[in-house]
């Protein structure tokens, strides 16, 4: 793992696109200020300067094929689960499908994963993650951010979170596209979805294709991320990103 620490960044994915051809797989980039970090659909990430982590992982899965990509996604996110739930015990820290990380209903983590395709191969992915970590006030009209020090009672060292949620992510993509190319990722794919979050009953969604709010529960999720849920009625329906959004209560903590 090569570390490349910035004082300030527009957006530590922009910076290391720019120099993914030359650097090597394992790569990170982290910024103690990020003034345009980028989240899903277009969002903005809040950070308070020097207080969280907002870091990009350079990825070069050889051999991996674009129809598995989706497999890059679940191993960042269980990596990331994984170092949560060793710092924050006795605390429910879930996978929000398809990527964002949850403790409770509060979200903690952000990830944006920007691939370079061709047909047959990834040529690299930049995975953007935003952790947030000593943060307690939250300006920005996002309905949900929590912090690890708000559940830990704790402040953290931030450089050294950013090295183990580094070397706990390419451990995880290492050994997934190691499976991957033997064929063998069922191990991946169920470990993802018992970490999912709200996988137990019935809760709020709004459908973004019929433009209803609806009350749904999670069936699967396929190899190549699509999500089926199931309504009360039994009938199911199945969505790609962005098809669906949760229905998240704000006020927290």
């Amino acid at each position: 793992m090569r570390l490349i620490e910035l004082d300030e960044s527009a957006s530590t994915n922009s910076y290391l696109a720019g120099i993914a051809r030359e650097s090597s797989h394992g790569t990170v980039v982290s910024a103690h200020t990020q003034t345009a970090g980028r989240g899903q659909r277009g969002n903005s990430w809040e950070s308070a300067p020097g207080e969280n982590i907002t870091m990009s992982l350079l990825l070069k899965p050889d051999g991996l094929h674009p129809s598995r990509q989706f497999i890059i996604s679940e191993a960042v996110s269980l990596a990331i689960v994984n170092v949560l739930r060793r710092h924050l015990p006795g605390h429910d820290v879930r996978i929000k499908w398809p990527n964002d990380i949850y403790v409770g209903d509060g979200k903690i983590c952000g990830i944006l994963i920007e691939n370079s395709i061709t047909p047959t191969n990834i040529n690299h992915s930049i995975v953007g993650i935003g952790i947030n970590v000593n943060q307690t006030v939250f300006l920005s009209d996002a309905p949900n951010p929590v912090s690890m020090t708000q559940f830990a009672g704790k402040k953290f060292d931030v450089r050294d979170l950013i090295v183990e949620f580094a070397e706990e992510i390419l451990r995880e993509v290492d050994c997934a596209i190691a499976s991957s190319l033997n064929n063998c990722t069922d191990s991946l794919g169920e470990r993802y979805f018992n970490a999912l979050w709200r996988t137990d009953s019935y809760y709020p969604y709004f459908d973004n294709i019929r433009h209803e709010r609806i009350d749904a529960q999670i069936v699967s999720v396929a190899p190549d991320g699509i999500i089926t849920l199931r309504l009360p009625s039994g009938r199911h329906r199945s969505y790609a990103f962005k098809e669906i959004s949760a229905v998240v209560k704000e006020s927290l903590l």
